[in-house]
């Protein structure tokens, strides 16, 4: 896979496919993180006198301009983030994204509108897909791939684009997959995942795959009930896939016979209400086993007691893998089993990876120092998908 050292891009217009897609709150940004992670290689783009071309999806319109959605509060946090000027295109392929292209000079960047506005972006059929890479294609001379959030889709800008013009993986894609790497092939042992989340059905397959690799594998958040309801234990009102209890039997009897440590929580909190986000009003909660959760109330977060437990299982790690908060992090009352799993990411001597998503936030909400992890991935997605062992289509394009 060619890098942007391995390009010549002096004068030369440089189409970069970030992954802008953060969060608002209305026009405000509520994690700048993504934006961040992508300016270096926009910077140094424009350092070696690129015209550099940004486009992003943001959010899932459908194939449509759709206001909330608007790349606009992106371009100028992007702004801010590089110290310069960007322009800002109102549509993607139309009139204002021509004219701002044509308005570039060397060392200047701009920004295009959410690539989803347009159905040629996400669209299944071959042909549509590609008419709407050719549009793109006319408004560079080279193309970047870094958005490592969008690599596990097949659209235009990320698979069908790349093989119109001269290629090469960004920064921040090089370095993701040279950290996925370390997660698959030149793993330091004891390798420990910590699982949570809601759904077992969305680590299905990472699960699977790391299962032949890891040597222990800790759960938590909202899928840790459906394994605890294949125990056999009472898990109240707490989430549950029912579907998924012979697949969560089957991974205990193989890790088992693997020697795989597979260590679900031994406390829980629980409540019969969910917490108020909004305000984050006080919750009522309760400590129990997580063998005696009563029939009417539901598991928000892990308990002392596992909190404690997942602190020693991750204290003499060689190498770890986060996906998933503990519990609703988001509120205070439930965020310290999230919080004890970052200190131990933190305090393990290992080489430590907080992969995307929901932790990756949950890391800056709660206030840990991200240059304190080995590393935080942009993509948790994408990132979850090569654990599987998947064929990527964004690297597939970028390799060839």
């Amino acid at each position: 896979m060619k890098t942007i050292e391995d390009l010549d891009v002096a004068g030369k217009r440089v189409f970069v496919r970030a992954d802008l897609n953060v969060p608002l709150d209305g026009a405000a940004i509520t994690d700048d993180g993504r934006i961040r992670a992508v300016a270096p290689t926009i910077a140094k783009l424009l350092e070696r006198g690129a015209k550099v071309v940004v486009a992003s999806h943001l959010g899932r319109p459908k194939g449509a301009p759709e206001e909330k959605f608007s790349l606009a509060p992106v371009a100028a946090r992007l702004g801010e983030i590089l110290g310069k000027d960007v322009s800002f295109a109102t549509d993607t392929v139309g009139e204002s994204a021509a004219a701002a292209v044509a308005g570039l000079t060397d060392g200047q960047v701009a920004l295009l509108e959410n690539l989803r506005f347009n159905a040629g972006e996400t669209s299944k059929d071959d042909a549509e897909r590609k008419a709407f890479a050719e549009q793109l294609a006319a408004l560079a001379d080279l193309y970047v791939g870094d958005g490592f959030g969008a690599v596990h889709r097949k659209h235009a800008s990320v698979f069908d684009l790349p093989a119109l013009l001269p290629h090469a993986a960004g920064d921040l894609i090089a370095t993701e997959v040279g950290v996925l790497r370390k997660l698959t092939d030149e793993v330091a042992r004891p390798y420990v995942v910590v699982l949570g989340g809601a759904k077992v059905s969305d680590k299905l397959g990472v699960i699977d795959n790391l299962l032949k690799k890891a040597d222990r594998i800790l759960i938590g958040g909202g899928m840790a009930y459906t394994f605890l309801k294949a125990q056999g234990h009472e898990v109240g009102i707490s989430l549950l896939q029912e579907d998924q209890i012979p697949v969560c039997l089957n991974y205990l009897a193989e890790a088992e016979k693997r020697g795989v440590e597979f260590v679900l929580p031994v406390d829980v909190l629980v409540s019969a209400d969910f917490p108020d986000l909004k305000g984050k009003t006080p919750a009522t909660f309760d400590l129990v086993s997580s063998d005696a959760i009563p029939a009417d109330k539901e598991g928000l977060d892990i308990g002392p007691k596992t909190r404690e437990l997942y602190a020693e299982k991750l204290a003499d790690a060689g190498t770890v893998f986060w996906n998933g908060p503990m519990g609703v992090f988001e509120h205070p009352d439930y965020a310290n089993g999230t919080k004890a799993v970052a200190k131990a990411l933190l305090d393990s001597p290992g080489f430590t990876v907080v992969g995307g998503g929901d932790s990756a936030a949950a890391v800056r909400i709660l206030g840990f120092d991200e240059n304190a992890f080995g590393h935080i991935s942009t993509g948790g997605g994408a990132s979850l998908e090569y654990l599987e062992g998947k064929q990527l289509p964004g690297l597939t394009a970028l390799e060839g």
